[in-house]
């Protein structure tokens, strides 16, 4: 299909100046993953945050100096199910952390290949009974516990959420999904649009990840949120999509899905914004926006949770 909506100006000469890659597979995968690490001894520099590591499950909590009490955020990060670590993407809930006081607490999952089926929601599950657990040592609210991600770990994220409602707890105040990744059909028209279209995870590195992470398993609904067919009884949730991305109209039907069962959804399409715009290039004016818009909407949630 070429008839797509077109890019954001700004996005699209920014994306254009980037030096090319190979498309992600099976012969590159490896040579790819270092790009979605991130140094976070760099980001963390100079700035004045508690760092904990926890080795069993593998989390790091990063807190204000001498917090009690506070709403905390459980950061699960991107990379389509196959790239990346606890440090990715980490500067967007440091944001939150340095504006609203929260507890980040970022959690390490498998990934596939090297694991697959519901390895990977269930180690971030893990993540969350342990923040839990813990919430008085860390000086986290267990009452005001988010979780969110990016990506592949907005749909984590989902998955972490709809597996908290189904076992009981912990109680998931909120989840706020970010161009989260949510169908593993990968058949919507927004999918289709994005095929064979250099750039962002277009269609072929969606199938990549997707068979990676399954390998004609059985497709659970926590893995792959879609499925769900009851979303009643989520916490208030905030999904944000570009209109040119793959991604955009699984997380147009996940919101719908939570109105239809009566539930609360915030949702935000960015005109013109592609897969992760706001995370590669956060001084664009739609990424600003966006950035914004998310952070108002989680400071609103949690002071109505005080």
């Amino acid at each position: 299909m070429s008839t797509r909506p077109p890019l954001d100006l700004e996005l699209d000469t920014l994306l254009a100046a980037l030096p090319p890659l190979p498309a992600l597979g099976p012969g590159t995968l490896a040579q790819l993953r270092p790009y979605a690490s991130t140094a976070v001894d760099r980001v963390l520099a100079g700035r004045p945050i508690d760092r904990r590591d926890v080795a069993d499950p593998a989390l790091t909590v990063l807190s204000p100096p001498g917090v009690t009490a506070a709403p905390c955020v459980y950061w699960i990060h991107g990379g389509g199910m196959v790239m990346g670590d606890r440090f990715s993407q980490i500067d967007i809930p440091l944001e939150w952390l340095e504006q609203l006081g929260v507890v980040v607490v970022t959690v390490e999952y498998r990934l596939a290949p090297e694991a697959g089926g519901a390895a990977l929601v269930e180690d971030c599950y893990a993540g969350l009974l342990w923040v839990a657990d813990h919430a008085a040592e860390l000086g986290v609210d267990p009452d005001r516990i988010v979780v969110a991600g990016a990506s592949a770990g907005g749909g984590l994220a989902a998955g972490v959420a709809l597996l908290a409602r189904d076992r009981g707890g912990p109680a998931v105040a909120a989840q706020l999904l970010i161009g989260p990744m949510l169908d593993h059909r990968n058949d919507s028209t927004s999918s289709r649009q994005f095929a064979g279209v250099p750039g962002v995870w277009p269609r072929e590195a969606n199938e990549f990840g997707w068979q990676s992470v399954l390998a004609g398993g059985t497709v659970s609904p926590y893995v792959s949120p879609a499925l769900a067919a009851d979303l009643s009884g989520l916490p208030a949730t905030y999904i944000d999509a570009g209109s040119a991305e793959v991604f955009r109209d699984e997380d147009v039907a996940y919101a719908t899905g939570i109105w239809a069962a009566g539930g609360q959804a915030e949702l935000h399409v960015w005109a013109g914004g592609s897969h992760g715009f706001d995370a590669m290039f956060p001084q664009a004016a739609v990424s600003v926006a966006a950035r914004r818009t998310r952070s108002d909407w989680l400071a609103r949630v949690l002071g109505g949770l005080s």
